[in-house]
C-alpha cells in the first residue's frame, strides 16, 4: 500500500518591530523544525512583522514586498537546503497602491509553486485589514508539493465553510491556516475562552465535513492591546485534536499525519457522496429575503 504519511511542522512565535529579527528567528525555527523531522512547515500569518493592522497607518505599507521577491528567494534556498516545503505568509505589494495578504508556497526543491491571496478580509476594531489588503482574486488554491497536495487559507478565511469545502474539493489533503488572532486585554476570561473554542471548533468542523487534516498556526505574545492567543493545533479528518499548543509560549511541533485516514473517514461518513449539489444555488446569494 502506498505510504501516505507525512510529517508536518508548525511554528508558533512572538514577533517584534524589527523585520530582520523576525525573519532570522523564523529561519532558525524552520531549521529546528526540519531537524525534528518535519517535511512541510507552516509559519503564522504575517510572521515577518508585528500585526500592524491594529491601526490604520500609511507607513505600514513600507512593510510590503513583491512575491516572488527577496523573502521568498531566501526561503526558497532554505527549503531546498533542508528538503522541506515552506508555507510563508507575507504582506504582498502587487503594484503601486495595490496590496494583498498572501501565502507563498515553496517546494522541497526550492521551487516557488505559487501564491494564495486571502479572500475574506476583516474590518473590526484592532483588525483593520480592509485598509491594507485588497481581497484575493486568484480563487482558492491547492499546491502539489513533494510530500502532499495542500490547501492554504488565511486567518479570517477559517470561519467560512465554503472556503474549506472548495479547497478540499480541489484535492487538498491538508488544509493549512496561517493565523493572527488574539484577545483584547480588556476582555474577561469567560469571553476569551468562548472566542478561542469557537475558533478551534469551526476549524475542526472543516476537518469533519471534508475528511481532511487541518493545521492552524497562530502567533503568540502581547502586541499593543492584543494578547495573541497562540493555541495552534492540528486536527485529524474527524476533528480529533492531535496537538494543541499553549496560549502564551513560542512553540515548534512536528506531527506525523496519515493521509490515508481521509479515505477511511470518507467511506464511513460519506458526506461528499451525499451532497445535494442541485440544491445549493442559494448559497451564492448574499441573503435570502422572504419577499
Amino acid at each position: 500500500m502506498e505510504n501516505k504519511k507525512v510529517k508536518v511542522g508548525i511554528i508558533q512565535m512572538a514577533c517584534v518591530k524589527d523585520k530582520q529579527v523576525n525573519l532570522d528567528k523564523a529561519k532558525e525555527k524552520i531549521r529546528n523544525t526540519a531537524n525534528n523531522g518535519a517535511q512541510i512547515i507552516c509559519l503564522q500569518e504575517l510572521f515577518a512583522s508585528l500585526y500592524f493592522c491594529d491601526v490604520e497607518d500609511y507607513d505600514n505599507f513600507k512593510l510590503a514586498e513583491t512575491i516572488p521577491g527577496q523573502t521568498t528567494d531566501i526561503f526558497s534556498a532554505l527549503a531546498k537546503e533542508l528538503n522541506v516545503v515552506i508555507i510563508a505568509s507575507l504582506f504582498e505589494k502587487r503594484a503601486e497602491g495595490l496590496y494583498h495578504n498572501t501565502v507563498a508556497v515553496l517546494d522541497a526543491d526550492g521551487r516557488y509553486l505559487g501564491k494564495y491571496r486571502k479572500n475574506h478580509i476583516p474590518d473590526d476594531p484592532a483588525y483593520y485589514e480592509k485598509f491594507y489588503f485588497t481581497p484575493g482574486d486568484l480563487g482558492y488554491r491547492v499546491f502539489k508539493t513533494k510530500y502532499a497536495t495542500i490547501g492554504t487559507l488565511i486567518c479570517w478565511d477559517q470561519w467560512y465553510p465554503e472556503a474549506a469545502r472548495i479547497t478540499a474539493l480541489m484535492g487538498a489533503e491538508i488544509l493549512f491556516y496561517p493565523t493572527a488572532i488574539g484577545w483584547a486585554v480588556s476582555q474577561t476570561e469567560e469571553v476569551n475562552n468562548e472566542q478561542y473554542y469557537a475558533w478551534q471548533t469551526i476549524q475542526r468542523s472543516h476537518a469533519i465535513a471534508n475528511g481532511v487534516h487541518v493545521v492552524s498556526v497562530n502567533r503568540t505574545g502581547r502586541e499593543a492591546d492584543m494578547n495573541f492567543w497562540g493555541g495552534s493545533f492540528i486536527s485529524n479528518p474527524f476533528g480529533s485534536l492531535l496537538y494543541e499548543a499553549s496560549h502564551d509560549k513560542e512553540e515548534i511541533h512536528v506531527q506525523e499525519l496519515d493521509l490515508s485516514k481521509s479515505n477511511e473517514y470518507r467511506i464511513h461518513w460519506p458526506f461528499l457522496r451525499d451532497r445535494r449539489i442541485d440544491t445549493y444555488l442559494p448559497i451564492t446569494e448574499r441573503f435570502i429575503d422572504e419577499d
